[in-house]
């Protein structure tokens, strides 16, 4: 059986923080594809095409055109995307985009630190916890040959 790559989806548009999540991921022990969107217009575009959804999405909350929180409603909204893992990765503090992300079903809020060597660490701490998580609902999934409920189940509990 072999094992295919996590897609992560991550949705930022700050180039310093796209070029460290970039390598950090590549520095990951696990099989990925990273497909980087910059901003909220062409993340919305992306789910209402609908095709090739990732395993797990990295949200920022701001972005040009769309806000992150719109495009977490979106993802939630639709049948194909609702249970997709979605981890807020951002700047913001505000207790008010906590709250927001947490009423519209954000698997985790992660805010991401200044220095590189802490963001760096946070990175890799969501590597071990939810890519690892991903990774071991679609293996139970082959398993289980492509029944598809029971992982649902695993990452939707956030």
């Amino acid at each position: 059986m072999s094992i295919s790559p996590i897609k992560i989806l991550l949705i930022e548009d700050n180039p310093g923080d796209v070029e460290l999540t970039l390598v950090c991921f590549e520095n990951a022990r696990l099989a990925n594809i990273l497909t980087v969107i910059r901003d909220g217009q062409d993340a919305m575009d992306f789910f209402d095409r609908g095709n090739d959804l990732p395993d797990i999405v990295l949200l920022d909350i701001n972005l040009p055109k769309i806000s992150g929180l719109e495009i977490l409603q979106k993802i939630r909204m639709k049948s194909e995307s609702k249970d997709t893992p979605v981890i807020m990765l951002t700047s913001s503090q505000s207790k008010k985009d906590i709250l927001k992300s947490h009423n519209h079903k954000a698997n985790a809020y992660l805010i991401k630190p200044i220095v590189f060597d802490e963001f760096y660490q946070a990175i890799k701490t969501l590597e071990t916890f939810w890519i690892t998580v991903v990774k071991s609902s679609d293996n139970i999934n082959q398993l289980n040959g492509g029944d598809n409920a029971f992982d649902r189940n695993i990452i939707s509990r956030g």
